[in-house]
């Protein structure tokens, strides 16, 4: 099987205090981009689960998401079966990178989440949407998202999760600086800066209302929580934010944790003009992407939708 990975973008994101739990309560509007990693999935004999990605340094052993997910799935389902009938469940997984690491772009939850999805057709494990977001759920905030994309409202640590139309804009650029964002490192430095507050989780904006605004109203309207604490971490990414305002005339948000920055625009040719300006003036990486693209694989974007 053929897969394809989308990067997600949080267009609007509230971050309130640690609860007991340690986790922070969300409130956040997601949207997936059309940056992809690729996945190609296989059955081979036996119960193992090789992988092979191309991007050097990159974990494949039962650290990386997409082993974790298989694995998780496979004893689960082997679990269920009598042993006279416990079915082969082994794997070579290849993984091609196109989604930077500690980017704020979810590419190894997507990864993870859509090889959940594979693996439940692949298997004939017949298991609905919400019962694999669950057991996604137990490896990363992120990953429910992606079983609901491609826009959705996520509350509560990321795990609650709510459908809604997407953007009315429908592009976007991405700005792609190449440093690492470590989330854990952000979430300490916001809990020092004392940033968390819990009525902005509350005080829900009208989510239809804004799904219809165009680009640059939007854009106004969105926040990240995060941005302070991510740019007293990397002050670079700061001024770099400041930069692409001033050169592109309009804001620029923070997806997630950073370190990738972007803006919204309702036409192609305008993000497509803004990456080929980005690129002259400020020389550092970006590309125009759809918002909420089709995705055409070997899924066709329903596996497990029941």
């Amino acid at each position: 099987m053929r897969l394809l990975a989308p990067a997600k973008v949080n267009l609007h994101l509230r971050v309130g205090r640690p609860r007991a739990d340690g986790y922070h309560p969300l409130l956040t509007w997601i949207c997936t981009v059309a940056l992809f990693d690729n996945l190609t999935i296989n059955r081979a004999p036996g119960r193992d689960v090789a992988m092979s990605c191309d991007m050097p340094g990159l974990a494949c052993d039962a650290g990386n998401l997409v082993i974790k997910a298989a694995a998780a799935l496979a004893n689960l389902l082997a679990k269920s079966a009598a042993p006279a009938a416990a079915p082969e469940l082994g794997l070579n997984i290849t993984l091609r990178k196109q989604i930077p690491l500690g980017a704020g772009l979810g590419g190894g939850s997507s990864d993870g989440a859509r090889t959940l999805q594979a693996l439940n057709r692949l298997w004939a494990a017949g298991w609905p949407r919400q019962k694999l977001a669950n057991l996604a759920a137990s490896f990363g905030s992120d990953l429910p998202f992606f079983f609901y994309g491609p826009s959705a409202i996520c509350r509560g640590r990321g795990e609650l999760v709510e459908p809604i139309s997407p953007p009315q804009s429908r592009f976007a650029l991405l700005i792609l600086p190449g440093s690492h964002m470590p989330t854990a490192a952000v979430y300490r430095r916001f809990d020092e800066m004392r940033l968390g507050n819990d009525e902005r989780i509350d005080r829900e904006p009208h989510w239809q209302q804004w799904t219809q605004l165009p680009a640059m109203p939007l854009l106004h309207a969105l926040v990240n929580d995060l941005e302070p604490a991510a740019f007293a971490i990397d002050p670079k990414l700061g001024r770099l934010r400041g930069d692409l305002e001033e050169t592109l005339r309009r804001p620029v948000r923070m997806s997630g944790s950073g370190s990738s920055l972007f803006s919204l625009f309702d036409e192609e040719s305008e993000a497509a003009a803004a990456a080929g300006l980005v690129n002259q003036r400020l020389a550092v990486r970006c590309v125009a992407v759809e918002v909420a693209p089709t995705l055409t694989d070997d899924l066709n974007g329903r596996c497990g939708e029941k």
